[in-house]
Order: structure tokens, then C-alpha cells, then sequence
């Protein structure tokens, strides 16, 4: 579930070209904060094809292909939810933090969103983020080949009555529908069997060779979910799941949730916002930027025409908090006008 709209093997062992780096008091990153940035946005091919963003903008349109470093995240097996994630006892590759490693973004990373249709994979950025259920491991390698980081989304607060795991969810645990969403209700995340199906979930990121995961509607406490949620069990449960994805060495966002940034920030690697400048909260991902993590943010359009008339109003914006803002159309497909 979005804001508005539905965001519809073996672990991978090939040399990634990334755009990141990380650091910081939790060993996850280090910078100084935004940089300040102005420019507008560019525009790719109609489905998308532009190119990763130049740092600091340049008042108008950009090109490039940005700086890189040479990833190769090793990394056989996957973990049980007692077991501290697969390691291969290799000193961790550049660009990564963490033990395992994990990727982690810094500001202005370069990206693409897409979760509906076939997939394009001819956009040139850092990462990828796409369906978990959706994508075979043989998409996945074929983006790393193109040495992309692949970031892999399910729904961790909701049930979506159309994924194949879906009967595994206890009924006692299925919850208010979510509006405007057929289909799909909030989950208890208190419930012991819910987090096993999530991990199972977070099992099958791993062998599918995804490099991290964007597990979503994870505000449930803040929403109708028909159980009595409160922040701690919410705390509690994003936390659980950033600390599961970290053991299988799975990269985590933390999806949205503004309100609880700063406890979640030493527990994610980086963010990712829909329409913070819709609703006037884009301060609130700040520490994100400040910890020298990126923060992936999208504003939404109801057809690309709309398009350019929305970048040019919030790019100048985006570029100057170091966000990382792409403007995407509701269904989520391969269009996009990157801030750059």
C-alpha cells in the first residue's frame, strides 16, 4: 500500500559499480550533513531511461553516470530467525557497513522504482527496487550483471490476499481493510506467527539474491488497523525487522513512519518517502541526510504530462536536502523524471 495507490536462487556473488559509501557512530554511516543543492529535473525516454543524478545539482539539466566504488557482496545462505545471517568471513567489501555487510546509501544515490509491468531494465542507476514476488532470481542477476543494487519490496504490516504465502497469516491476525485497497488488511504485528511468515519472507529476498529489502506499511499503530497497536509495539516491530533483514545480510529502509525517525534511525540504512512535500514533512527525514544516509523520495502524478509542471516545483527543494526524488506515476511503472 501507498499513499494514495498500491505499490503492487542463491545468493548473489557478482561485482556491483555503486554510488555509496557509509560510516558513522553505529558503523552505518558518516557525513557531515545536505549539501546544498539547486537545479531542476531530468526528463529520460518515456519509459524512463535517464540518467543517475549529479551531486549538488547544476540549475538545470544533468547527464552522468556519477562516481562508483566496486561492491562484491559474498555472501552464501540464508537465516533463521535465530541465527545471526550467513557470513563468509571476508574483510567487507567497499561500500558496505555493518556484520554482516549490508549496502548502505549515501545522499543523492541514484534510483529507480518500479512495480508494475515488465520490468525495464535499461534505467541507468545505482538501485533497483522492485517486487519481491514479482522478480525471479534470474531478473535479479540480470540487474546485478548491469551492476545495479537490487532492493526488494513486500508488505510487512499488511495481508495482500493475492501473494502466494497469504494462507499462511492467522485469521486471528488479519485485521481492517486498508482503504481504497481490495484485498488487502492491516496484520497484528504482535503476533508470533505473523513475524515467521516475515522472516520466511525475508529468506526468500536472500536466496533470490536481492541486496536489501523495503518492507512497507509499517504505521499501522498510526492508522485504523483493528487491533489496539501502540508506538512501542510498532517500535518493536520495525526494529525486529530491520535487525532480521541485517542478520541475513539484507540492506533496510524504513518505509514512511515519520513520526518515530529519530528511535529508528541506528536501525535502518536508509529511508524511503512518498509526498513528504505533499504534506510538508520533509523535515522530519533530516536525520537521515545528517547521518549521511540516503533518503529515496517520491512525489506522485496522475499522468506523466503532469510530469515536468511538478519537478520543476520540487526539485530545487529535493536537491537542496540531498534527497534523492524521483516524480512517479501511481501505478509505479517504469516512468520517471529523476531531480538531478
Amino acid at each position: 500500500m501507498m499513499l494514495g495507490a498500491r505499490t503492487v536462487s542463491g545468493r548473489a556473488t557478482l561485482p556491483l559499480l555503486l554510488a555509496l559509501g557509509c560510516g558513522g557512530d553505529d558503523g552505518r554511516a558518516d557525513d557531515d550533513g545536505p549539501t546544498g543543492a539547486t537545479g531542476s529535473a531530468t526528463q529520460g525516454d518515456e519509459l524512463g531511461g535517464t540518467t543517475s543524478p549529479t551531486e549538488g545539482g547544476s540549475g538545470g539539466p544533468t547527464s552522468g553516470t556519477g562516481s562508483s566504488a566496486t561492491l562484491d557482496p559474498s555472501a552464501e545462505g540464508t537465516a533463521t530467525s535465530d541465527d545471526p545471517g550467513p557470513t563468509t568471513g571476508d574483510p567487507p567489501p567497499p561500500g558496505s557497513c555493518g556484520d554482516p555487510p549490508v549496502w548502505c546509501p549515501t545522499p543523492t544515490t541514484s534510483w529507480q522504482w518500479q512495480l508494475s509491468e515488465a520490468l525495464d531494465t535499461s534505467v541507468d542507476v545505482a538501485m533497483f527496487d522492485v517486487d519481491l514476488f514479482d522478480n525471479d532470481a534470474e531478473q535479479i542477476s540480470t540487474l546485478h550483471d548491469q551492476g545495479r543494487v537490487v532492493i526488494c519490496y513486500f508488505s510487512a504490516g499488511s495481508h495482500e490476499d493475492w501473494r502466494p504465502d497469504a494462507g499462511e497469516f492467522p485469521p486471528a491476525a488479519i485485521g481492517s481493510p486498508l482503504d481504497g485497497w481490495p484485498g488487502e488488511r492491516w496484520l497484528d504485528i504482535r503476533d508470533p506467527t505473523v513475524r515467521t511468515v516475515l522472516a520466511a519472507r525475508l529468506d526468500l529476498a536472500a536466496d533470490k539474491g536481492c541486496n536489501g529489502v523495503e518492507p512497507d506499511n509499517v504505521d499501522g499503530y498510526s492508522n485504523d488497523s483493528g487491533f489496539p497497536l501502540s508506538p512501542a509495539d510498532q517500535l518493536d516491530f520495525n526494529q525486529w525487522l530491520a535487525e532480521q533483514a541485517h542478520q541475513r545480510g539484507l540492506s533496510v529502509g524504513l518505509k514512511n513512519d515519520l513520526d518515530q525517525v529519530e528511535a529508528l534511525l541506528p536501525y535502518f540504512d536508509w529511508a524511503l518517502n512518498e509526498e513528504c512535500m505533499a504534506y510538508d514533512e520533509c523535515e522530519l527525514l533530516a536525520p537521515f541526510i545528517d547521518a549521511g544516509k540516503a533518503v529515496f523520495h517520491v512525489e506522485y502524478v496522475d499522468t506523466p504530462a503532469d510530469g515536468p509542471a511538478l519537478a520543476a516545483a520540487v526539485c530545487p527543494d529535493a536537491l537542496a536536502r540531498s534527497f534523492s526524488t524521483l516524480i512517479k506515476g501511481w501505478d509505479l511503472d517504469a516512468w520517471r523524471i529523476a531531480c538531478e
